[in-house]
């Protein structure tokens, strides 16, 4: 006798299988909490709103999605532009900083003619310093000299074009102050490495690096360290009319100095980067 077939054919079983699968991806869809998302419904308006509201909530982690989310599906919505730019502003504030980076690039690139764009330049200034420390930073009294210097230097390109190209923006004088700020930071960064060359005895390395902070940043505050370096380099090779030059420079420019009797500088009453910690 001819056996019946199975209840579930071959076609019924991919019936099945599609099934599953689709609810599987219906529910993924809702969320990795299960919550359907809610904005999926929203006009273009009440996003905007809702995304607002956070922010002026200080909600900053979700204000950039809402932000983002808005721009995503209204790409060319009346709340667009600023869309993009308050969901760079968020995310900074989230300190999604790779995130914030996306933003301020896209907004830059799609809109050179926006009237906003001299904040979006300064905007990612901010972002890419990033000079909150963060708790540990604080605590151990690191400064952001003590850190990887090409953040600060991508910074200073960015605040350097709202200074040169909008130089009656409103961000100008903030940006110039910044840029002379991370002048500082970067002189003061080449001459901990000056110093950490010294005192391992390498005096010719040490010479050399204080050298390169006397040349490239003349007028920051590390010069008088860098220049004490120098002096002491020059003495220990042996460099003796060399070492008494540089003595007699630094003598000229900072005749009120302890440091070629104490060896120590005089110690700052502020970190440079607490200017803006008010």
């Amino acid at each position: 006798m001819q056996k019946k077939p199975p209840f579930f054919s071959i076609s019924s079983i991919n019936l099945l299988l599609l099934l599953l699968t689709t609810a599987f991806l219906l529910s993924a869809c809702a969320g990795a909490d299960g919550q359907k998302d809610d904005t999926d419904i929203w006009s273009e308006t009440k996003l905007y709103s809702e995304a607002t509201d956070k922010l002026n909530d200080a909600d900053f982690a979700k204000c950039g999605k809402y932000f983002e989310k808005l721009e995503a599906r209204f790409p060319f919505g009346p709340y667009s532009q600023q869309a993009q730019i308050n969901a760079a502003y968020c995310y900074w504030k989230a300190q999604e900083q790779a995130q914030a980076l996306v933003a301020i690039d896209r907004f830059i690139k799609l809109h050179q003619g926006s009237p906003n764009l001299d904040y979006a330049y300064y905007l990612k200034g901010l972002i890419t310093f990033n000079d909150d420390l963060g708790w540990l930073g604080k605590f151990t009294g690191q400064d952001l000299s003590e850190r990887d210097p090409q953040a600060a230097k991508d910074a200073f390109e960015s605040f350097k074009v709202v200074a040169e190209r909008f130089p009656n923006s409103k961000y100008a004088p903030d940006a110039l102050d910044r840029m002379r700020y991370i002048v500082n930071s970067l002189a003061e960064a080449d001459v901990i490495v000056a110093r950490y060359y010294y005192q391992r005895g390498a005096y010719l390395a040490s010479a050399n690096r204080a050298q390169l902070v006397i040349r490239d940043y003349d007028r920051a505050p590390a010069v008088e360290e860098a220049l004490y370096i120098l002096y002491k380099s020059y003495e220990n090779l042996g460099m003796v009319q060399l070492s008494n030059d540089t003595a007699r420079v630094f003598k000229l420019n900072f005749p009120d100095s302890p440091m070629l009797e104490t060896g120590q500088r005089v110690a700052k009453e502020r970190r440079w980067w607490q200017f803006w910690n008010k």
